[in-house]
């Protein structure tokens, strides 16, 4: 993982002072390394039925929909309100300074299918846990949660139990 970790530029003070923003933009921009992070971010889940992926506005659909490609399934975009043009469910769930919410189309899944979510970071884990939320709201599984970089000392990990999760880069 040293060589994707190497792709990762920090940008120190964003998006306020403090912050350590992790850019993604070089790693996604070098097709070895792209390539690398897609098959990584599968690896756990080959050999188990996986009958979508769903990834979550806006880097989740970079590297979900790259892995929905891969395994020959779908890709369930769950976006910001407003942003899909069907019926929607809606989860609303909090942030450190207010709330957010992520929809998804009520016919995305069907019932009993096994999806995996695909994001590029987990710090709090309030959006992956909203998202999964979302996902069995329709009755769907989830088969487990993939990401490029965790944060361990958010402990977004904890709020995604009972789920599978793996993540590719620790900070």
């Amino acid at each position: 993982m040293e060589r994707l970790r190497a792709k990762i530029r920090p940008i120190p003070n964003f998006p306020q002072p403090g912050i350590v923003f992790r850019d993604i933009t070089p790693l996604v921009g070098d097709p070895a390394a792209l390539k690398l992070a897609v098959h990584q971010l599968l690896h756990p889940f080959i050999g188990q039925r996986i009958d979508a992926v769903a990834g979550m506005e806006a880097r989740g659909f970079i590297f979900g929909s790259l892995a929905a490609w891969e395994l020959g399934v779908g890709f369930v975009p769950l976006r910001k309100p407003g942003k899909l043009p069907h019926e929607v469910h809606r989860e609303a769930y909090d942030l450190e300074y207010g709330s957010a919410a992520l929809e998804m189309h009520r016919d995305a899944v069907r019932a009993g299918a096994r999806v995996l979510l695909v994001d590029d970071l987990l710090a709090t884990g309030g959006t992956a846990a909203a998202s999964c939320r979302l996902i069995e709201r329709l009755g769907a599984e989830i088969a487990g949660c993939a990401f490029v970089i965790e944060l361990d000392e958010l402990g977004g990990r904890a709020r995604l139990a009972p789920h599978p999760v793996h993540a590719l880069i620790h900070y």
